[in-house]
């Protein structure tokens, strides 16, 4: 049968069911015209319904009388109260029967007069008509004799236009089901399943879905009510008013709501204030439907949970499956080049199929980048959200030639990158994972004073692994809270761990020091902050580097928990002679520069840098080319930042 047939047939019986109160409401008219005494004719009419009985209402009818458990009195007030919504002749039917003819609509005291098996209990607030608001007063002080009117929600329901209750619109989204899921994403799914189907005092109709991001938590419930046969619609927990009475009414909406559509709740939860996770809490406790309760980290709270299911971590032939399903369609990306994308990023599936999609909406004709080159940046973008509020990116721009560096330190860096590189082939292809197991990740220190190169090390490395480069001030991430250094760390490495980027941790020294021995809870603590970095460094699938202008300063037990250090000292002048040379572009105009006089001021490349780029534009204001007079102002403007003084010496020739 077509959806057309079946809205025709649920119109029929519905008016039919409605014809069969009516008629009892003109039964119970001639009545009251006739002192109690029925007519003739309304008696026969009276006697043909009871013995034909009640007719079978709308497939809609028979589901709310069964989900809302309504007896057949109160089943008779919903088809009366739709009457007088779809039947113009029912004002003045209910006029004659009540003897008013100021009540030209349904009330409850024309439903106890008129309706069968009438019952005084289906009145009371916590009677089903009532407590799920089937039906409404106009004035509540005036119970049997108020109009009574249908909710517009169940009468749409009823006539078979289901929806969304508009007073949940804004605080409701449908959360679609995705495709398809991993293996792990699919089991977790079904648990959540099984538990709304559990019955018991400690077996409520609830899941608690925890770890992973919000985005793969609510994939996990949508698939999870699609296995129910639900819809699914997600709903933030901040917005659960705070006030007992407006919580109830939106608690019970939403109930209705999940019997009507039918639908299972997604509550995200974040963080929240002890007020509204109080309300949280009350919320949670009084569903009766089901629901999940997603968050990062299990939730406090005495009552019952349900099951606990944790978001699962994909291992690497699940992500390959993944890439392969979102790459299907772009047959240029080899497996190969999947594996590689693999090993490097570690997204969710909706961020996969994003960055697939990007592929094929950038993909272009024979000139362009390939689709390998292409999925690679797509995984960079999609890695790097949540990450730009919480560090500084930098675009890696510089190369190995840019640096000037003694042979020592440039071998060591590139020993850090064939670290990075070559982690997947001795650590799982050659099992180094399994037998070293702990201390995996790449780690590093950077020791030298500012301007050293110590950052465009970093940047140099990036470019080499085609990673981001994010730079994070410890400075801004340490807290004199206790705790909450630890959470700020833990934000930036599980945001970083997408896409394995280069953490460059500047500033070390406002987090490390000389470990003293413990006095207070403070020292204590201070030494717990510390632990929990190296830790997630260690564990870090990246590369993580601290940076430090005094190495001397951090204790021992640390350092050996590092696996590399590099010293980048202050350049001697044959090193500044090099980085002038490099500093300088060659399309500059330049008259008389000599790289060897600049050489003897006594600075890092840090401030090489800024005197030529200042001379460049002293120059450019005067509209003439770069000389030595120009270097010798920036010069005197950047030691005045240094708080030093030129000395004869330094610029000796000069002009």
């Amino acid at each position: 049968m077509s959806t057309n047939d079946e809205a025709s047939t649920d119109g029929r019986t519905l008016a039919a069911a409605m014809r069969s109160v009516l008629a009892r409401v003109d039964a119970h008219a001639e009545r009251t015209r006739n002192g109690g005494t029925p007519t003739p004719e309304a008696a026969g009419r009276a006697a043909s319904h009871d013995e034909t009985g009640v007719p079978s209402g709308p497939a809609s009818l028979d589901a709310l009388v069964a989900c809302f458990g309504l007896s057949p009195f109160e089943r008779d007030v919903v088809l009366l109260t739709a009457a007088a919504e779809l039947d113009p002749t029912t004002g003045s039917r209910c006029a004659a029967a009540s003897g008013h003819p100021e009540r030209a609509h349904p009330t409850f005291s024309l439903a106890l007069a008129a309706l069968g098996e009438p019952h005084w209990s289906a009145l009371t607030p916590v009677a089903p008509l009532r407590r799920w608001r089937i039906v409404e007063l106009d004035d509540e002080s005036r119970l049997t004799t108020s109009r009574l009117r249908l909710d517009e929600r169940i009468l749409h329901f009823l006539v078979g236009s289901p929806y969304l209750d508009a007073r949940l619109h804004g605080l409701l989204r449908r959360t679609p089901a995705p495709d398809s899921l991993p293996p792990s994403y699919d089991l977790a799914a079904a648990r959540v399943a099984a538990s709304w189907a559990a019955t018991g005092p400690y077996s409520p109709r609830r899941a608690e879905l925890v770890g992973g991001d919000p985005r793969s938590r609510a994939e996990i419930a949508a698939a999870a009510a699609r296995r129910a046969g639900l819809g699914l619609y997600t709903m933030a927990a901040a917005d659960i008013p705070s006030a007992p009475a407006e919580r109830d009414r939106l608690a019970r909406l939403w109930q209705r709501e999940a019997v009507l559509l039918p639908a299972a709740l997604l509550l995200e939860t974040g963080e929240l204030d002890r007020e509204q996770a109080a309300a949280t809490d009350a919320f949670i406790e009084s569903a009766a439907v089901p629901l999940v309760v997603s968050s990062t980290d299990p939730r406090a709270g005495a009552g019952p949970r349900g099951a606990r299911v944790t978001v699962p971590a994909l291992g690497p032939d699940e992500q390959l499956g993944v890439w392969a399903d979102a790459f299907a369609g772009v047959p240029e990306v080899s497996e190969d080049e999947l594996r590689d994308l693999v090993e490097q990023f570690a997204l969710p599936p909706y961020l996969v199929r994003s960055a697939a999609a990007a592929v094929v909406r950038d993909l272009p004709g024979e000139d362009g980048p390939d689709a390998a080159a292409l999925a690679w940046q797509a995984g960079l973008a999609e890695a790097r959200m949540g990450m730009d509020e919480l560090g500084r990116r930098l675009e890696p721009r510089a190369g190995w030639d840019d640096l000037v560096l003694a042979e020592r330190q440039s071998r060591i860096l590139r020993e850090i990158v064939a670290h990075v590189r070559q982690r997947a082939t001795v650590y799982q292809e050659w099992g180094f994972a399994a037998t070293l197991r702990r201390g995996l990740g790449v780690t590093a220190l950077f020791a030298g004073g500012s301007g050293t190169g110590k950052t465009l090390a970093a940047e140099v490395m990036a470019r080499e692994l085609g990673l981001d480069l994010f730079v994070i001030d410890l400075s801004q991430v340490v807290s004199k809270y206790i705790g909450e250094t630890e959470k700020n760390l833990r934000r930036v490495f599980d945001a970083a761990e997408r896409g394995g980027a280069l953490l460059l941790f500047d500033e070390a020294d406002a987090l490390f020091g000389k470990r003293s021995e413990v006095k207070d809870s403070h020292d204590r603590y201070a030494n717990l902050e510390v632990s929990y970095l190296l830790m997630r460094m260690e564990a870090y699938r990246g590369l993580a580097i601290l940076t430090t202008n005094m190495k001397q300063a951090l204790d021992t037990a640390f350092m050996r928990r590092i696996r590399f250090v590099v010293d980048f000292p202050f350049p001697g002048e044959s090193e500044r002679v090099e980085i002038w040379r490099r500093v300088l572009p060659a399309r500059a105009p330049l008259k008389d520069i000599d790289p060897e006089r600049l050489a003897r001021l006594t600075v890092a490349g840090g401030s090489i840098r800024n005197i030529a780029l200042s001379g460049a534009f002293l120059a450019a204001e005067e509209g003439g080319r770069l000389q030595m007079r120009h270097m010798l102002e920036a010069a005197r403007t950047e030691y005045l930042k240094l708080d030093r003084s030129l000395t004869p010496s330094e610029v000796h020739g000069w002009v």
